[in-house]
């Protein structure tokens, strides 16, 4: 089958917020094509609209203009053709491990028998490396456990494409390192189209095929986009040394830093993406 370099393609996208100074223009003009099998992250300073990028492209948020393409329908409202992972986890603390995932499967492959379904569950319970804490409740389990759930809940649906919003933000350096190893390695088995944002350089160069870079706020849109070389699979130590990348974290480092400014007394009080990013995640309970 051949491979769709168009697979999600996002065109003019904008969005504004209400405020009583006037409209706030969070995102406008927003362009971008992903190719199907993608791994593509977003990186730009805080507050510049990322996450509602991603909130649209789920489905959670509407956008105020624009239109998105996913395998060739337009996007109008969430789906189960887009699995979200978010930064923290989202999960139903009266539910096991197994259960939270098994919630989502069953009802995306209700026409497959019972046994399918637990097949699917436990399949990528084992993906993530959870097998041992199926049973666990989420206060039984650390963060960057629950994390793994929130990893297997999104793969075990099978989307089209995969949204992840700083999906390891909240954890340490080193659980961190271990979760972007767990998200290549499961990532790598079916190559799903993902998109992902983050704040840190060195993850969205480790993992992406591109990074695409955002413009400072308000009215932020792609201001580049960097083609990430490297073969996979990828050894992180091994990377690090390549002058090629180096050179490439560099242009990288240097865009973020041409577009640090310090916010203006409107934009402080202009509605920020924190308060996008509490409706993203206030969306998925």
């Amino acid at each position: 089958m051949k491979r769709r370099e168009k697979f999600l393609d996002m065109w003019q996208l904008a969005k504004s917020f209400p405020t009583p100074q006037g409209d706030h223009v969070v995102v406008e003009g927003f362009d971008l094509a992903i190719g199907e099998g993608d791994f593509v992250s977003i990186i730009g300073h805080s507050g510049c609209g990322k996450s509602t990028v991603l909130s649209m492209v789920a489905g959670l948020t509407a956008p105020t203009f624009g239109v998105m393409v996913l395998a060739g329908r337009e996007v109008k409202g969430p789906g189960p053709d887009r699995g979200v992972v978010f930064q923290s986890p989202s999960l139903f603390e009266w539910m096991t491990a197994r259960q939270n995932i098994a919630i989502g499967v069953d009802n995306v492959f209700a026409k497959k028998n019972a046994s399918e379904r637990r097949a699917i569950v436990e399949e990528h319970l084992a993906l993530v490396g959870l097998a041992h804490a199926a049973d666990k409740k989420p206060a039984e389990l650390s963060l960057g456990m629950r994390q793994r759930v929130g990893l297997a809940r999104a793969f075990a649906l099978d989307p089209k494409v995969l949204l992840l919003d700083e999906p390891f933000g909240m954890l340490d350096s080193i659980t961190r390192l271990e979760l972007q190893e767990v998200l290549v390695d499961v990532w790598s088995r079916n190559r799903k189209t993902a998109l992902m944002v983050t704040h840190d350089v060195d993850e969205a160069l480790c993992l992406s095929d591109k990074v695409v870079m955002m413009t400072s706020g308000p009215c932020a849109k792609v201001g580049g986009v960097l083609e990430v070389p490297f073969a996979r699979p990828r050894d992180r130590e091994t990377l690090l040394e390549e002058p090629a990348y180096r050179a490439l974290r560099d242009e990288l480092i240097g865009f973020l830093e041409a577009q640090a400014h310090t916010p203006s007394e409107e934009e402080a009080t202009a509605l920020s993406e924190d308060g996008c990013e509490e409706g993203l995640a206030s969306a998925s309970t």
